[in-house]
């Protein structure tokens, strides 16, 4: 029977408890990974299922029955998802489910089973359910949500007892702060005393609550900059006062970050430490800007170094000449200083001095440029244009390929 969706709403505890999914389309293949996160024992019944719920069933988490939906199906079930393309076979799934006393949600007619799965907004440990008796406007509702929640920087009403004395090293991204991961954002919005660099994203830090302690670990090239043994005495010190603090930088900590390093001094102080991966300026730069590292046909390899270090130096450890014979791209980091002495020794270890590159300025900022060149011209445009930090430089066919994105 059709009738108007007036739910009650609640939350299941499904850990351990036998969920039936029938149909493994799109609908299924968005369902069950939440299912999955709840610790749903999934059970799937579909004659076909697609590649990403076979990799689940190749991965032994989900339970897989490759056939048509039969009567008996949904036997000790707690909670049924009927999901084919066939509006028959989807009635009948509903009708054994209420058989059973046993809720039932119908992804072609919401108001014809006997639960609503609602749209949701995560913050942490929060979670916000939607509904209304229109899918359209029910996602409508959950966007209005989200908006206000973001603007107010909300986040989990109470700060995770488990954090207090623990250091959490962040990836912030290349810049932007709509680039930051979702777990760094709610991290964020729970730390005690953050320690910041100079290229993590700054309006997140603007969010933060008045009472946070903000330390700047700024890393200027060739300037001014906090030296890592205090900065590792500082996340150390503050964990020990039972605050909970986060290290965030730029990009990756595990990717020129000196993120090991820290989380080195966090366990030789007994600090219990994670990592949240960020995402890399290496790839994501690159990207915004329309070249992709590697390209089929074209690359097999791509390598990210360190330009640090001029060509020649004693302390370099970057075999410059085995760079020069590789064929694929070169992404290069902290080297603007650096680039025309890495530019003649890539050209005098073979690389062609035709060979594309380009450097990318402010990747994902407001002043985000990119100047496209060549390995022999690089040294030129690098000067013309002014082109100071943070900058990356590519080296390699990529560079050279034309521009698809559209320009912002």
């Amino acid at each position: 029977m059709i009738r108007p969706v007036n739910p009650y709403p609640v939350g299941l505890e499904l850990e351990g408890r036998r969920v039936v999914v029938i149909g493994g389309g799109s609908v299924a293949q968005r369902r069950i990974p939440v299912l999955l996160e709840s610790g749903a024992a999934v059970h799937l019944v579909s004659p076909e299922i697609t590649p990403t719920l076979q990799g689940l069933v190749d991965a032994g988490r989900i339970w897989w029955q490759p056939r048509e939906y039969r009567s008996g199906d949904l036997e000790g079930a707690w909670y049924v998802v009927a999901a084919t393309k066939d509006s028959l076979v989807n009635a009948r799934v509903a009708a054994e489910a209420e058989q059973l006393r046993t809720f039932c949600v119908r992804s072609d007619a919401v108001s014809s089973g006997t639960a609503v799965t609602p749209a949701v907004v995560r913050r942490g440990q929060m979670l916000v359910s939607v509904l209304t008796g229109d899918r359209a406007r029910t996602a409508e509702a959950r966007d209005v949500v989200a908006l206000a929640l973001s603007e107010a920087a909300a986040e989990s009403p109470e700060l995770d007892e488990t954090l207090r004395g623990t250091v959490a090293l962040v990836g912030g991204g290349p810049g932007a702060d709509d680039l930051m991961t979702i777990r760094g954002r709610r991290l964020l919005a729970q730390a005690d005393v953050v320690v910041a660099d100079r290229l993590a994203p700054q309006r997140p830090l603007a969010e933060l609550r008045s009472d946070v302690e903000i330390v700047d670990a700024a890393k200027i090239p060739y300037g001014r900059a906090m030296a890592q043994e205090a900065i590792n005495q500082v996340l150390v010190d503050r964990a020990r006062e039972g605050k909970f603090v986060v290290r965030l930088k730029g990009g990756d900590s595990f990717l020129y970050g000196r993120g090991y390093e820290e989380a080195q001094a966090c366990a030789e102080a007994g600090i219990p430490c994670s990592v949240v991966p960020g995402v890399s300026s290496a790839l994501s730069v690159p990207a915004l800007a329309g070249i992709p590292v590697t390209n089929r046909g074209m690359t097999h390899e791509a390598t990210i170094v360190s330009g640090h270090l001029p060509p020649g130096h004693a302390d370099s450890l970057v075999d410059w000449q085995a760079l020069a014979r590789m064929r694929g791209t070169l992404v290069i980091l902290m080297g603007v200083k650096n680039t025309p002495a890495i530019a003649e020794a890539l050209v005098a270890g073979g690389r062609d001095a035709n060979t594309p590159a380009a450097v990318v300025m402010d990747g994902s900022l407001e002043g985000q440029a990119t100047h496209r060149c060549t390995l022999g011209t690089l040294t030129a445009v690098l000067a013309e244009k002014d082109v100071r930090p943070p900058a990356i430089v590519v080296v390699g066919e990529v560079a050279g390929l034309p521009q698809v994105l559209s320009e912002s």
